[in-house]
């Protein structure tokens, strides 16, 4: 690359999934990102064949935001952005580099020049398609040991080791009620008293509060719960920073990623009720390489390690490869 950092633009919507992916590349990319703020308007969820390469399916703020001069390169997550990311680099003459996070869908494919895909996607191949474990996310060493001195003082009176305890929620057609998470519950506490441990637990905004209820009820080992829904300080980063192990719910990929980030043993609960086939073949890709175990009822914890997982790091690393290439 040049010695005039390139500028970046992150196109971040309203799925906190997309931003995170996004701004997670950014970040391992090393040069600050301009956030370019993405909402859709009465025609967003238009099909991309469509919609073509442009701003048709933004509300007019998001439009205006989108101006000359144009980025030198644009990361985008998710198919309903994919138009906006064709449309900056027609405008910009073809100079501005798209990395797009996810298959875009739709005609127009060509137009990006790295499409990064789950490799669990069972992704088309292409000259520009990059395949990875799990998804990209911004859990980097420096944030965890920051947020480690943080929390470290406030579970010091819990006896070690911690098990940090991940739970989602339903997903399309899937719910992860009362019964599974009761079950949860009672393999994440078995497994925590077997060691002489603790719990460290949060919930997310997809968990359902009835169901909860049954959950917390299983728990007796020594623990410190965050419920999404009662706001307050979130101690996500500190949970993973100082966690000994996780245990994660595998119906979410971000936070499957997200657990294998620290190195520390990972555990996955996933049962057919709530996992589609497409994330199973995540789990079975992260079992295969060691990265994580299931969480089964007769689970025993052994301290193991494993590679630490950030799918951003790969893809960043592609685009320094190709962008450093290109003549601009």
């Amino acid at each position: 690359m040049s010695e005039t950092p390139p500028v970046v633009w992150v196109l971040a919507d309203d799925r906190a999934g997309n931003r995170g992916q996004c701004l997670g590349v950014a970040e391992a990319l090393g040069f600050p990102p301009t956030i370019k703020e993405i909402r859709y308007g009465l025609w967003g969820g238009w099909p991309n064949a469509l919609l073509g390469a442009s701003f048709a399916g933004l509300t007019a703020q998001s439009r205006r935001a989108l101006a000359s001069p144009w980025p030198d390169i644009a990361i985008g997550a998710g198919r309903r952005v994919a138009p906006v990311s064709r449309r900056i680099k027609k405008l910009s003459g073809g100079r501005t580099f798209l990395v797009h996070i996810m298959d875009p869908g739709g005609p127009g494919r060509d137009a990006f020049d790295l499409i990064a895909v789950p490799r669990h996607d069972r992704p088309t191949l292409a000259p520009n398609v990059l395949t990875v474990t799990g998804a990209p996310h911004r859990i980097r060493p420096e944030a965890l040991a920051v947020a480690a001195d943080i929390w470290r003082p406030r579970f010091a009176h819990l006896p070690k080791p911690w098990f940090a305890l991940l739970v989602g929620g339903g997903t399309k057609g899937r719910a992860l009620g009362a019964a599974l998470l009761a079950e949860l519950g009672r393999r994440a506490d078995a497994l925590a008293k077997g060691a002489g441990g603790s719990l460290l637990v949060t919930t997310s905004r997809r968990t359902d509060p009835a169901a909860l209820e049954s959950f917390l009820g299983t728990l007796t080992v020594p623990s410190h719960v965050h419920r999404w829904d009662q706001g307050g300080e979130n101690p996500y980063l500190g949970y993973l920073a100082l966690a000994d192990a996780v245990i994660v719910t595998g119906e979410s990929m971000s936070m499957c990623s997200e657990a294998c980030a620290t190195g520390a043993p990972v555990y996955i609960y996933a049962r057919d009720e709530f996992i589609t086939p497409k994330y199973a073949r995540l789990h079975a890709a992260l079992y295969e390489s060691g990265l994580a175990r299931p969480l089964a009822e007769t689970s025993s914890y052994v301290p193991w390690s494993h590679p630490k997982l950030n799918a951003a790091d790969a893809i960043a690393a592609e685009i320094r490869e190709r962008f450093g290439t290109r003549k601009i």
